[in-house]
């Protein structure tokens, strides 16, 4: 589980922020897990709001980031090439100060605190902490260019992965390379505990989706995934995989080996997802197929954050998604998240972060409660552009007694935009005189009304459900309470 996330200096989190899961408050009617040697429990779901522009992917991003240092530093980042961080962009001066990232988290009973600091060419600090008996107990610490110390809790070959550091990699990184049996399960850790889906990684998430859809039906048993699939609704009966033919496969090979010749090794050629992955809809004249690309972008959504979901509920891991309502109906994301929050389902202490503009999630009418000590905000300073990260319980608020949604949408907790009437004068001002029909520019086309033909999922935008529109956690098929 995740306790605890500390950034500094990172896209616009310029001064430290920090989102904890630590509950606030106990709630039975939430899947809450105890934190070991401790009276502390944490949350299963974190959801942060913002206006656009305001961080909140920066705070996804910044713990992305620091998992794609753990698993990349030594293997693949450039042994010349320095850190590709991501600092505060918007400082005077030709020095950037140090970029930092930790992290407390609990792994097979024990909790540790992991965490590092780098700047444009190299690793300043590094250092790792566990907590088997609630005090803490140093494993490893390395400042600068001085030798790398350890405490008496790591053995192993410690000096052997030392001499292999280099200034821009870390020593996890190097020690999890060279099979150290600690460090290789915090390592790990990283890899399969500390999940992520983002619009960047839809390709690789489809893959795992596909995967396990393989597996189940190779198993023959249950198959929860495909459960998930038809319990949206999206009138999808299954998913069809099919097999890339020899000269396709032949062709990429080929692509790829030219494009490694040229451009090294960091090449990615992606599957074509329609000739692969087939929807499968049944209707009263039969069972038809239609190629993942003719999907609305709701159902490809939907479909391809099912392996990454049903994988972080059966393992216990933490699922960080980006706008996890783009392009969901809201009864559907409010399922999604409900999944998380119920211990119904959530059985093995699955934790979900998320960025969102949802407000219906803090509604009344969302069939998934989210409480005060599991809502962020993020918000600009416009001196500065830099983000700060909020907690709801920063103001006094009671749970299941206040409206949320009507709250912050009426401004009560900040993080929602500012609009300035008087910068609509201009644009009033150059429509006058304009031909009835005429779009801009004096263009013959139409203006565009703002809504979308071909359907709710076509267009990306979701309409409100009718009262009574079954969806939420409640309903869920009994695919993940054995």
């Amino acid at each position: 589980m995740l306790l605890r996330f500390q950034v500094t200096n990172h896209a616009s989190l310029r001064e430290e922020q920090e989102l904890t899961l630590v509950a606030d408050d106990r709630h039975d009617e939430r899947a809450e897990q105890e934190v070991p040697r401790s009276r502390h429990r944490v949350v299963p779901v974190a959801a942060i709001y913002g206006q656009n522009a305001s961080g909140k992917s920066n705070v996804i991003d910044a713990l992305v980031w620091m998992r794609t240092a753990v698993l990349s530093s030594f293997q693949r980042w450039d042994p010349s090439g320095g850190v590709p961080r991501r600092p505060f962009a918007f400082r005077s001066g030709a020095s950037l100060p140090p970029s930092g990232y930790e992290v407390e988290f609990v792994l097979d009973g024990v909790r540790y605190a992991f965490g590092f600091t780098v700047d444009d060419d190299r690793v300043l600090e590094e250092w790792l902490y566990a907590y088997p008996e609630g005090k803490p107990r140093r494993l490893y610490e390395r400042r600068g260019d001085e030798p790398v110390s350890f405490g008496r809790g790591l053995t192993g070959r410690r000096k052997v992965i030392a001499d292999l550091l280099r200034p821009n990699s870390l020593y996890l990184s190097v020690a999890a390379a060279q099979g150290h049996e600690l460090l290789r399960t915090i390592y790990a850790w990283f890899r399969n505990d500390l999940t992520v889906a983002t619009d960047s990684d839809f390709q690789h998430r489809l893959d795992h989706t596909v995967s396990l859809c393989l597996a189940e039906r190779e198993r023959g048993d249950r198959a929860p995934l495909m459960d998930l699939l038809r319990f949206a609704d999206l009138g999808v009966g299954g998913l069809e995989i099919r097999e890339l033919g020899e000269e396709v496969v032949d062709e990429q090979e080929r692509v790829l080996a030219a494009l490694r010749e040229v451009l090294g090794d960091r090449v990615k050629v992606e599957a074509p997802l329609g000739d692969r992955v087939r929807v499968e809809h049944r209707t009263a004249d039969g069972t038809f197929t239609l190629r993942l690309r003719e999907e609305s972008s709701g159902t490809r959504t939907w479909i391809g954050l099912l392996g990454p979901v049903v994988t972080a509920l059966i393992r216990g891991a933490v699922l960080c998604v980006d706008e996890l309502d783009a392009r969901l109906h809201p009864h559907l994301t409010d399922a999604l998240v409900g999944m998380f929050q119920s211990p119904e389902t959530n059985r093995r202490g699955a934790q979900l972060i998320f960025s969102t503009h949802e407000s219906s999630l803090l509604g009344r009418n969302s069939r998934t409660e989210l409480f005060r000590d599991q809502l962020w905000f993020t918000e600009k300073d416009y001196d500065t552009g830099a983000t700060r990260l909020f907690p709801l319980t920063e103001f006094s608020v009671r749970d299941s007694i206040e409206n949320l949604e009507k709250r912050y949408l009426g401004g009560r907790y900040g993080a929602v935009p500012h609009f300035d009437s008087d910068l609509l004068a201009g644009l009033a001002a150059a429509s006058e005189g304009a031909a009835p029909g005429e779009g801009p520019a004096g263009s013959e086309e139409p203006a565009a009304s703002g809504k979308g033909s071909g359907g709710d999922g076509a267009t990306g935008e979701a309409s409100r459900p009718e009262a009574g529109e079954p969806a939420g956690a409640a309903e869920i098929p009994d695919l993940l309470r054995r």
